[in-house]
């Protein structure tokens, strides 16, 4: 095979340690670092004592970071690979094998790189991770403090809206520092609540014990700590994607996107999508969001979404459950799709078009247009005419089609 690449290392990561390889036209030399930083800084040395110029790694999970960080301040060119795409033949698998199978693959130029994002951008991403873990652990602690109040049969959930709402907090807050008093627990009801202040006293009347006291007072720290932390991380992400928070404001033009929503969105892909994605089709496949490819004998079979990257689908897959019922363009979308296929495969075609929305928006710096929920009716007019037609005739009338003057 043809050399793309005359010197090229490659390496097999480790927790611990790192074996590395370097191929040039006189041969080859492998060593093995450690992972601490000061053998990491000599492991750099050793690449540039070679002068080589590209360095190839498994994409193992969070291993690879230190070194990329080391050779991008260097300048030297790095690939991480998917491990999928540069298995090794079986029975022959050691870390200096390894190492050596990569370094031969990137000399090849056989290998395909992972997307990596500059450093302000993963930085970006790991602030953004974070906050969404966070939301999520709020959601459960929620999902915690209601089991507790069925556990003392207490029905608040089945009166209020938002068991966390501001009247709804008063009321646990009572419960937990002891009042039990169905009346008084009622009276912390606010605004239009008040109009259910008899389902509230019949709600609230319970068999609280002390240990539930407890964990319903220990979980309304815990709520309260999570937000203050969501709150620190959303002005920190601020004020990182401040230069371009007018690309923030195109994505929040989507139906079902908001400020938080554009925020991961741009953490994820970055703002500069074309250097990466040269299409919005190349930008879907790498979110997981087309179908995989399964032909044989010139047929075509259904087949299950690609894997992709997890925290942007399931960020999308979530935006475009809430358009389920919204009258514009996406919400008609949903509906129509989800009448034949149904609600999972509908938030995936939705989710799809927004991330293609979201590409256009943002390499040709427009705002979003909504197209109208009737957008695909006015397409499809005399389709769905013939279609009435026809379920008319098929219970035995005669119709006779003739349009308004």
């Amino acid at each position: 095979m043809e050399v793309v690449i005359e010197r090229a290392c490659g390496m097999d990561i480790h927790k611990d340690n790192i074996t590395a390889c370097i191929l040039t036209s006189k041969g080859k030399d492998i060593q093995t670092f450690s992972t601490k930083t000061v053998h990491l800084l000599q492991l750099i040395d050793w690449i540039k004592q070679h002068e080589c110029s590209h360095v190839a790694m498994e994409s193992t999970g969070v291993f690879w970071k230190p070194i990329v960080n080391l050779l991008e301040a260097e300048g030297i060119e790095f690939l991480v690979v998917n491990a999928q795409h540069m298995k090794a033949l079986p029975g022959r698998k050691t870390d200096v094998k390894d190492s050596e199978w990569i370094a031969k693959l990137l000399r090849h130029g056989l290998l395909k790189a992972s997307f990596i994002p500059n450093r302000n951008q993963r930085e970006l991403r790991e602030l953004v991770r974070y906050r969404r873990s966070i939301i999520e652990e709020r959601s459960r602690q929620h999902n915690r403090i209601q089991k507790v109040l069925e556990g003392a049969n207490i029905k608040l959930g089945s009166v209020v809206s938002d068991i966390m709402g501001v009247s709804s907090r008063d009321m646990l807050r009572a419960i937990a520092d002891g009042e039990d008093d169905p009346e008084k627990l009622a009276s912390f009801a606010r605004r239009t609540l008040k109009r259910k202040k008899d389902e509230l006293e019949l709600a609230l009347q319970g068999y609280v014990n002390p240990h539930q006291r407890l964990m319903i007072k220990t979980i309304l720290i815990h709520i309260d700590f999570l937000t203050e932390q969501v709150e620190v991380l959303d002005q920190e992400v601020a004020t990182r994607v401040e230069s371009f928070h007018e690309d923030v404001e195109r994505l929040d033009s989507i139906p079902g996107i908001a400020t938080r929503m554009a925020e991961q969105i741009l953490a994820k892909i970055g703002t500069d999508i074309k250097k990466q994605f040269p299409s919005a089709a190349h930008l879907c496949s790498w979110a997981g969001l087309v179908p995989g490819h399964n032909e044989s004998a010139g047929k075509k079979k259904s087949a299950k979404t690609t894997n992709g990257n997890k925290y942007l689908k399931s960020a999308l897959v979530e935006a475009a459950h809430s358009v389920a019922t919204s009258k514009n363009f996406l919400g008609a979308m949903y509906r129509r799709t989800a009448a034949r296929k149904g609600k999972k495969r509908a938030a995936i075609n939705v989710a799809h078009a927004m991330l293609k929305i979201a590409f256009y928006l943002l390499t040709r710096k427009e705002t979003y247009i909504d197209l109208g929920e009737d957008y695909h009716d006015k397409q499809k007019q005399q389709s769905i005419a013939n279609y009435a037609v026809r379920r008319l005739e098929s219970l035995g009338y005669s119709v006779t089609i003739a349009a308004n003057s």
